[in-house]
């Protein structure tokens, strides 16, 4: 491959609405209030600002965004250098698993588990662009890990799809009581975690191995994945306990647009409906966020909720949170180029001159901050009846 397909970050164009020089974003763990039950909260209602001891009893104040105001100037270079990076551990446990197999193509790191069933590579290219979406879903929920109002004590929480399993580790520190555990077809966890998190390497869509009578099930990316979804809900309703919470957060990554800006022919659109046939081929349906809802009803989940939040895709927007959402966007699009090539190669016959050429119009085409692209983002739970 060439570097088109390993793009450099870059540190252009910015972008959203107006925010007051002096307005700091505040960081909250807790969970967000509750809507009302079997709610959808309109398409155009932002999460809401939560402070650190908001009172969960009070119904849900959005704030609404209903189009994203692109930036009239010029982007400025150095907003968002990066100044230094954490990378230390306090925690405690080791990993439980013990299976570290991994496969090799292109240059590239699979897991070696259920070899074939997940096209996207698990080495550590991927995982830190699992990380850099992490710390976009935080700027995006204002530090919220969850919005399925799930209390202020669960106790038996289960991550599934945990990659990295940052989202488990951050729950842990969250609920020191609480057991969590993370699966994953890749044992590429931490092997120090905190004390109260573990972590199995298991396929979800296989029959429940991962104990009964949760409170809580997370999946993050994942309705996308599953080659039968509606079965990977059952079993999660099943194994909750009555009262507990199913939540999806998941991206529909199809390029939209308010104005007038971007075309019926958009080369991220047309690279989009690639991705939609070349990971069909491996049982991935793209577009399955949209759908989640009606799952989870079939399923005999009540209260069913969704969230859905417009994402900018690069810096266009006024807003600088807004701007530093849509450079994670941007920078995770661009690192995923390399790791489709698995699935463009072996689901559309694509060659490696074909990908490259690609790799450069969609490089292109993002960094362009006159498109004011984006795509929606779906928070969808629900709950088990008592």
């Amino acid at each position: 491959m060439s570097d088109l397909l390993n793009p450099p970050k870059d540190d252009g164009d910015r972008g959203l609405e107006p925010r007051p020089a002096d307005d700091s974003k505040r960081r909250s763990w807790s969970k967000a209030p509750s809507p009302s039950p079997r709610q959808e909260v309109p398409e155009d209602e932002a999460i809401g600002t939560q402070g650190e001891h908001s009172d969960n009893n009070q119904p849900h104040r959005g704030q609404r965004d209903e189009t994203i105001e692109p930036e009239d100037g010029p982007p400025d270079e150095d907003e968002f250098l990066a100044e230094g990076w954490d990378a230390s551990s306090n925690g405690s446990t080791s990993v439980t698993s013990s299976i570290y197999a991994h496969t090799y193509e292109n240059g590239r790191r699979y897991h070696a588990y259920r070899y074939g069933r997940y096209p996207i590579p698990n080495d550590d290219l991927e995982q830190n662009r699992e990380d850099m979406k992490h710390a976009m879903m935080m700027e995006m929920t204002d530090g919220k890990l969850f919005l399925a109002p799930i209390g202020p004590n669960p106790q038996k929480i289960i991550d599934i799809g945990t990659g990295t399993g940052i989202w488990a580790i951050e729950m842990g520190d969250l609920f020191p009581s609480a057991e969590i555990l993370g699966i994953d077809l890749s044992p590429i966890q931490p092997q120090w975690v905190p004390p109260n998190v573990k972590f199995m390497i298991d396929d979800a869509e296989d029959e429940w191995a991962s104990g009964s009578n949760w409170d809580y099930a997370h999946l993050r990316g994942m309705s996308i994945v599953f080659r039968n979804l509606q079965k990977v809900i059952d079993q999660i309703y099943q194994n909750l306990k009555p009262g507990g919470y199913i939540e999806f957060q998941e991206s529909h990554g199809r390029p939209q647009c308010d104005d007038s800006s971007m075309s019926s022919s958009d080369v991220m659109l047309q690279f989009y409906n690639l991705c939609v046939e070349a990971l069909a081929k491996f049982g991935m349906d793209l577009n399955a966020p949209q759908t989640v809802g009606d799952l989870l009803t079939k399923a005999g989940f009540v209260n069913v909720t969704c969230v859905k939040r417009k994402i900018p895709v690069g810096v266009w927007p006024r807003d600088k949170t807004m701007r530093l959402i849509g450079l994670y966007v941007r920078e995770t699009a661009l690192q995923s180029l390399p790791s489709l090539t698995k699935a463009f190669e072996k689901g559309l016959g694509m060659s490696a001159t074909e990908r490259e050429v690609w790799a450069a119009k969609v490089k292109e085409a993002a960094m362009d901050s006159a498109v004011h692209r984006f795509y929606y983002f779906y928070f969808w739970w629900g709950q088990k009846p008592f």
